[in-house]
């Protein structure tokens, strides 16, 4: 070929950039609800996040894929699942950098950085500002790192459970492998919730819990989606007489022998492809009850919550990078006699996808500070209203980007098609869009705590931009109105996130970014496509300020 031609007008890797630092609308959300301390603190993940080392971690772990080994050589049952090194070193990162569990930890005594409750005072803003960055290297190992953050909250209904594995959950120390969790310097959390014939219906599950003589319970059934069967510990559900209950399902056993935990098969799925996703039955499966009988679904949703925060985190960093690779991309091609990022049109795409991407990172970052600050009505309603919106919206943000890098994108190597593979992900987990949108008429209907926080943090911002004071009266009339509430779920839910997300830009973003905001996403008659911003929007401003300059 290079006989024929000369190589030119190809845009040069993307590397040697901190999708941390080098984020103004994540360092800003940082600052805001933190200090100048913790973006310092996170410093060195940034740097490695966007070096070529961790994205050839990235590849590497997408492109072979955990592989399933349900016997030994002997015949033995060992239900073991083999990762490729790179899962390994993206795990060993996300952990040691405090991703997982140890927001939940307790501070050293005497440290000025210290809150009331003992723990660090911006530990969940801290890693969720980390989670944003780091995840964008790869996603399908956040997973795991989301249950094992997830899953202490849940497990301090039983404090006798919490004293056993917190210790492990918390810890900065990854150690994979299969042994008795007491001996490991770190563990890791999965979930075991749904069924075949179930789904999200939880309450149809019919996996059956029986109480023994020492205080355990055996577990018989089988769950349909158990993410990252290698974890040292699971939250499971299954039906006791009282109803519905949540159980603690260890891989070993404190005697040191394995439990029963036979793993199927392994999902073959669109994305996410780095992380195993299992179908596993129980029979007999040892299980210690976690929180009261029949109170599962409470119980589980400690989880949820928690989950729910990292799939709008997952889906913003999932955003951003389709971003970043976007911008780059315009910064070096040319066609038409000019670079991309300096036509009219290109400038209208590219604007309006650094809209987005900032008005997820802000509503993220907030939900994370919502943790910090105990604000748990504001978090119930926001996170739900946030996860179905932001999550939703993510597969339209990144398929606008990847068409920026034309037939470029489309290829494997650009990366592109991975994060276009993810992107539905985080909607799906846990409840589909509409199981999503009932339960922010559910959360609203049931406490009114948190439709006040949620109303209180809206109305922040009116009388500010004239869009949004008509969204705000938009949805007053929405909720004032009691016919066919389900009908209209997802039109609350998404027209709740929205005046969210404006509350939020319009006190704190740029009046650039506010303004666009409102004016595109916030007006009566908004269009359904990205790249329609009117004229007089300062695009290249925002595209200028969303573009992340090499370290």
């Amino acid at each position: 070929m290079s006989a024929t031609h000369e190589v030119t007008n190809q845009v040069p890797p993307l590397a040697g950039h901190d999708p941390i630092a080098g984020d103004a609308a994540l360092v800003e959300a940082c600052l805001r609800h933190a200090d100048a301390a913790t973006l310092r603190s996170l410093a060195d993940l940034g740097r490695l996040a966007g070096s070529e080392q961790a994205q050839e971690w990235g590849r590497l772990a997408d492109e072979n894929p955990p592989r399933l080994r349900t016997h030994d050589r002997y015949g033995h049952r060992i239900d073991e699942v083999e990762f490729h090194p790179a899962w390994h070193e993206l795990m060993r990162t996300a952990v040691g950098h405090g991703l997982a569990g140890a927001p939940w930890r307790t501070a050293a005594s005497g440290d000025p950085a210290t809150a009331a409750d003992g723990r660090e005072r911006h530990a969940h803003v801290r890693r969720a500002v980390g989670y944003v960055g780091w995840t964008q290297v790869e996603m399908g190992h956040g997973c795991p790192v989301t249950m094992t953050y997830a899953a202490v909250p849940a497990l301090r209904r039983t404090p006798g459970l919490a004293a056993r594995f917190e210790p492990g959950l918390t810890s900065t120390d990854y150690e994979f492998g299969l042994a008795e969790p007491s001996r490991k310097r770190g563990l890791v959390a999965g979930m075991g919730m749904t069924e075949k014939q179930g789904g999200s219906d939880v309450r149809a599950n019919t996996t059956r819990a029986v109480l023994r003589a020492d205080g355990t319970y055996g577990l018989t059934g089988h769950k349909w989606f158990t993410s990252a069967p290698m974890s040292d510990l699971f939250l499971v559900l299954a039906q006791l007489e009282e109803g519905v209950s949540c159980f603690a399902v260890p891989r070993v056993l404190p005697d040191g022998s394995r439990n029963v935990f036979h793993v199927q098969r392994l999902k073959d799925k669109l994305g996410d492809r780095s992380n195993a996703s299992s179908e596993v039955e129980f029979d007999g499966t040892t299980a210690w009850l976690v929180g009261e009988p029949g109170r599962g679904v409470p119980a589980i949703i400690e989880m949820v919550n928690m989950t729910r925060l990292d799939c709008v985190l997952g889906s913003a960093a999932t955003v951003r990078a389709a971003l970043t690779q976007a911008i780059h991309h315009a910064r070096h091609r040319r066609a038409f006699g000019a670079l991309l990022v300096d036509q009219p049109l290109m400038q209208n795409v590219l604007a309006d996808l650094a809209v987005e991407s900032e008005a997820a990172t802000a509503l993220a970052i907030r939900l994370a500070a919502a943790v910090d600050a105990g604000e748990s009505a504001f978090l119930r309603l926001a996170g739900a209203a946030a996860k179905f919106w932001v999550c939703k919206r993510t597969p339209g943000v990144v398929a606008e980007a990847m068409e920026v890098l034309g037939g470029n994108g489309y290829v494997e190597e650009s990366g592109m098609p991975r994060l276009y593979r993810q992107s539905p992900l985080n909607s799906i987990w846990e409840g589909s869009g509409n199981v999503i949108a009932l339960d922010v008429l559910r959360a609203m209907g049931r406490s009114s705590d948190a439709l006040a926080a949620v109303n209180a943090e809206i109305e922040l911002a009116r009388g500010l931009h004239g869009a949004f004071d008509d969204a705000v009266k938009r949805l007053h009339a929405e909720l004032g109105d009691p016919e066919q509430l389900p009908f209209r779920a997802r039109r609350i839910a998404g027209l709740l996130a929205l005046c969210l997300q404006g509350s939020l830009l319009l006190r704190h973003a740029p009046a650039a970014v506010a303004d666009a905001f409102c004016a595109s996403r916030l007006g009566g008659n908004a269009p359904g496509v990205l790249g329609t911003f009117p004229v007089g929007v300062a695009a290249g401003a925002l595209v200028e300020r969303a573009s992340i300059a090499p370290v």
